[in-house]
């Protein structure tokens, strides 16, 4: 069982891995078709997704979670990385709920999308990360005050978009803003800044309510004692 988690995880780790390098070659290119020389910009905008930083988390997990699989023998895994597993569980079915509820067939500032990569990061991982949660062996339980550290970079990161977003100029679509969601977007949103506070609060919501779930999982059959 251990070996076939083991296996699965390098083989969803690595199909994370190339679809994120194919969106980013394809975006680039995309970039340049339209005269840019220097995209550097375009590629730290890229990685301000939060699509893009979970799915890197998740693959870097993953990788992490094969290894101690196989060298950790029958041990359950570290509290640390159980609790940084957690995370990264939240963050991506977030993701495949935001996406699909909200933004499958809007078009999104990365250029040209590529749809088996774009299926990778939205679908196909974060069912995955959620089965390999529930299922995986090593998982040891966690409490419900866990759910702090969870929730820290979701708010770090809006802090940033928000705050970013004014300052970037985007050179491809002639804006003098940059945001990665349209619903982040006070210009282009109904009620502005409104209507931003409206979604942040859902999507804080969401994360919340499937962070507790992610914890709750954890405890259906604990392996060791609660971690506190």
């Amino acid at each position: 069982m251990r070996i076939l988690f083991a296996v699965t995880r390098i083989a969803v780790a690595i199909a994370i891995t190339a679809a994120v390098v194919a969106q980013l070659t394809t975006s680039i290119g995309f970039w340049q078709g339209r005269g840019l020389a220097d995209v550097t910009s375009n590629v730290v905008s890229f990685f301000s997704f939060f699509t893009i930083e979970s799915n890197v988390a998740a693959a870097v997990v993953l990788a992490v979670g094969a290894v101690m699989l196989l060298v950790r023998k029958g041990a359950n895994d570290t509290t640390l990385y159980t609790v940084t597993r957690a995370a990264v569980v939240t963050y991506m079915v977030v993701t495949g709920i935001v996406y699909n509820l909200l933004l499958r067939g809007i078009e999104l500032p990365q250029g040209s999308t590529v749809g088996w990569s774009n299926e990778i990061l939205h679908a196909v991982a974060p069912v995955y990360l959620l089965l390999d949660w529930i299922f995986a062996p090593g998982r040891v339980p966690l409490g419900a005050r866990r759910i702090r550290p969870i929730l820290v970079f979701p708010i770090v990161w809006v802090v940033y978009t928000l705050v970013r977003g004014p300052l970037v100029v985007d050179a491809v679509y002639g804006n003098d803003f940059w945001y990665p969601y349209p619903f982040l977007n006070p210009n282009t949103s109904a009620n502005g800044y409104l209507s931003v506070a409206f979604y942040v609060v859902l999507i804080a919501a969401v994360i919340g309510l499937v962070a507790a779930g992610v914890l709750w999982i954890s405890r259906r059959k604990p392996r060791t004692r609660l971690m506190r």
